[in-house]
């Protein structure tokens, strides 16, 4: 899938893999607007669709940066910034992790909860990675069905900088993010 910025000239690409109920995510988004760069990810979800592990990179102008992120068994977040530097940190509770830019990971919680199938609202904590420096810090996001068409689904994607209806096919995969990006 692809898609294409509306508010900033960028382009994100991934390949969704899915198989015995784990969901592979293998991407790269490139931004030419604001800070120029180019970003790409791998991320597994487990059965349950929480995030299992990850790895991100970055490359600007002037760095190159890569963050890895891990979900232990008993809830543990393993972060390692390349330098040798890793943290563990339970971020209270999170199962899923948002990119700053990428439409992909808005999907996974859609997914993992059945937002586009069944009516629902949910707050979460959510570990979010910001780009192109791959800060980690712990935010929360609200996700609520506010409709459920023959299409898919209208998804309300509310944090404390944004409020969008974000529309998702059958898949639970975006359509269009408003103010973000349009599916090619």
């Amino acid at each position: 899938m692809t898609w294409q910025g509306t508010n900033r000239t960028s382009l994100e690409s991934v390949r969704l893999f899915v198989s015995d109920g784990r969901l592979r995510a293998s991407g790269r988004l490139i931004v030419a607007s604001e800070t120029p760069y180019s970003a790409s990810f791998e991320f597994t979800a487990a059965r349950k669709g929480d995030v299992g592990r990850g790895l991100l990179r970055t490359t600007a102008a002037d760095t190159e940066r890569s963050v890895s992120v891990g979900r232990t068994e008993d809830g543990i977040w393993l972060i390692d910034d390349g330098n040798g530097a890793t943290a563990r940190n339970e971020f209270e509770g999170a199962v899923d992790v948002d990119v700053a830019g990428s439409v992909t990971f808005t999907a996974l919680p859609i997914r993992r909860l059945g937002l586009h199938r069944r009516a629902g609202e949910v707050e979460l904590p959510v570990l979010y990675v910001s780009m192109p420096d791959l800060a980690v810090k712990l935010v929360r996001q609200t996700y609520r069905t506010v409709e459920i068409t023959d299409d898919g689904a209208v998804i309300n994607y509310t944090d404390a900088h944004r409020s969008a209806d974000i529309v998702v096919d059958k898949d639970g995969l975006p359509v269009t993010y408003p103010d973000v990006a349009q599916r090619l």
